[in-house]
Order: C-alpha cells, then sequence, then structure tokens
C-alpha cells in the first residue's frame, strides 16, 4: 500500500511533542470511496497529526498500521510525498465524475508538516484543474495561505471550508488541543476566507460532557461563529471509539480526574446517551436560532455521528 522514501526536510517538533518524526512514505491511491457519509469521496494527505488533540476519532488510524495512536499520534506523522501526483493521474481518469472530495476527514490538512510539503495545496491546485469541488475541515491558520486557490475553487467548480472550534475559552482550548492555534486566530482564518469570497462555517465539536457543554460556551461559539462569516455551523457531542478512549481517559485522570467515574457510566460504550445527543443538539439549535444564525442552502451537511442506545446513569451537566 506504500513505501518509505527519502527524507525531504528536517523533522520539526510542536509545543505538545518536541520531537516529531515526519515518515515519508509513497502511496499508490489518493481518493478514498466513503460509505455511510454524506459524500462519497476524501483525501488525507497525512496520516497522523501533531495538533494532539485528546478527543480526536481518527488516532484509531495509526492502529491500523501496527503504530501506537494513543502516544504516537501527534509525534509520528506519515506524509503522503507522492499523493498529489498519484491524485492527477485518478481525476484524469474518463470514469471520474468530479464529485465532491473531503479533505481532513482523519487528520488535518494543515498541520505543521503542511508547511514544508504544501501537499494540501497541491491537491487544492489539481481539483481545481480537474473541474472538481472541495470541502475541508481544519483547525489551523495556515489554510489562509492558501486563499488564492480556495477563492479560484469557490469561483468554479466549488469550496467549502469548515474551521472546527470546539471553544472559544482559550484555557480549555489550549487542555484539550495543546498544538492548535488559539480560537480566536482560527476565528480570524475564518474572517479573512470569508472576505475573499470562500465560503465558510463552524464544526462545534465534539461537545465534551462537564468541559464544554456548559450553554453560555456553546452560545459563544454560535455567535463568533456569526461574527466572523460562517454560513454554517454543525454540531455533535463526542465519541469514544478505540484508541480515543484510551487517550481521552488518561487525559482526564491527568487533568480531570473528577470526571473520570461520570464518564465511566456515560461512556459504557463509544457513544454518549441518545438523550444526551439530542439535547446538545437542541441546545445548540435553540441558540442559533436566538442569534438569528442563518444556514446557507447551499452547503452540504455534515454527518452526525450515529446514536447508541441510552445508557444508565448519566453525567449530570447543565444540558440534562
Amino acid at each position: 500500500m506504500m513505501a518509505t522514501a527519502p527524507r525531504l526536510f528536517e523533522v520539526t517538533g510542536t509545543r505538545a511533542n518536541p520531537h516529531v518524526d515526519w515518515v515519508e512514505i509513497r502511496v499508490k491511491s489518493v481518493l478514498n470511496r466513503v460509505q455511510g457519509m454524506p459524500f462519497k469521496w476524501s483525501i488525507n494527505p497525512y496520516r497522523g497529526c501533531a495538533h494532539a488533540c485528546v478527543y480526536c476519532y481518527a488516532r484509531v488510524t495509526h492502529w491500523y498500521l501496527d503504530q501506537d495512536g494513543v502516544n504516537d499520534w501527534s509525534s509520528r506523522i506519515f506524509v503522503k510525498v507522492n499523493a498529489p501526483e498519484v491524485l492527477r493521474g485518478e481525476l484524469v481518469r474518463p470514469t471520474w465524475q468530479r464529485e465532491q472530495v473531503h479533505l481532513g476527514t482523519a487528520t488535518d490538512p494543515y498541520q505543521p508538516a503542511e508547511g514544508a510539503y504544501r501537499l494540501t495545496r497541491q491537491i487544492l491546485e489539481a481539483l481545481h484543474d480537474y473541474n472538481t469541488p472541495a470541502a475541508l475541515v481544519t483547525k489551523s491558520t495556515m489554510v489562509v495561505r492558501d486563499r488564492d486557490v480556495l477563492r479560484e475553487l469557490a469561483r468554479g467548480p466549488g469550496a467549502f471550508v469548515m474551521f472546527s472550534i470546539t471553544t472559544v475559552d482559550s484555557k480549555i482550548a489550549a487542555e484539550i488541543e495543546p498544538d492548535v492555534p488559539p480560537p480566536q486566530r482560527r476565528l480570524e482564518a475564518m474572517r479573512t476566507l470569508a472576505d475573499a469570497g470562500i465560503p465558510v462555517g463552524v464544526l462545534l465539536a465534539p461537545v465534551l460532557p462537564g468541559i464544554t457543554d456548559d450553554e453560555d460556551l456553546l452560545a459563544a461559539v454560535v455567535e463568533a461563529a456569526k461574527a466572523h462569516g460562517a454560513s454554517a455551523l454543525y454540531t455533535n457531542a463526542l465519541h469514544l471509539g478505540d484508541v480515543t478512549r484510551q487517550a481521552f481517559f488518561e487525559y482526564l485522570e491527568h487533568k480531570r480526574p473528577e470526571l473520570l467515574s461520570a464518564y465511566a457510566r456515560l461512556y459504557r460504550g463509544k457513544y454518549a446517551p441518545r438523550a444526551y445527543q439530542q439535547r446538545v443538539k437542541e441546545v445548540v439549535a435553540a441558540i442559533k436560532a436566538r442569534v438569528q444564525f442563518a444556514p446557507a442552502a447551499s452547503v452540504e451537511r455534515r454527518p452526525e455521528a450515529s446514536p447508541a442506545p441510552t445508557a444508565p446513569g448519566p453525567i449530570q451537566t447543565r444540558l440534562l
């Protein structure tokens, strides 16, 4: 599936991980066929993510390669150095229907390695050249660098940039997203893209029970999103799948031990109880209505997490 390649750049560390290993690989395919989602195609230029978010659902993808998704997810990054070249070979095929392609479904396409490798930019250029619409989700302000190609995509086949903003509380953000630009900087980056004519939105997710689900905290994100040009906002609650569960509970043990027993009761499986998930969506919908956050009809709706049976003994938060 992949092979190692000669190193092109020196390894650069981050605040949370001073020693990050960029493992350069060559791949045979880039376009991923997606099942069970509103979109059909995805691209991830990297595997692993230096942003080190404690709740990241994609940690399990390291596990698929016999890598440590708890400790090495953010310090061992696989870089698909030939991805743009391979993608152009896939897009030129007569069977390609120019359907929307999503970037960043399992890793941030603008994590620090992108500053050196510029794979995401080259992928966007390829999508533009082959008249293929693009959507991406990121926590990084680096996306502003590519506003020229994103603007051309927006004017042509289509482009949409979703900023992941879990909270606008900078203290909480630094705790759960240790290597991500502060929320205010992400909002400013979103405003820059919006002013350039690029459709933007906010992914208020995941909502963390007892940490980010206070109604005032949720309202602050919705209000900031509207003020900074977002044309859409979607939300869902935290889910704890394989590997992510271990990483998140280690975070709780070190940073919020008072929540350990409550989370153990709430997350008997991957998902929070159905009632909690629904309540989060209802509260955010009510906030959007109150601040007159009108959705854009042309923006594709992001997938929701699959519900799970209600678990007994839910965490007592201000939303329940």
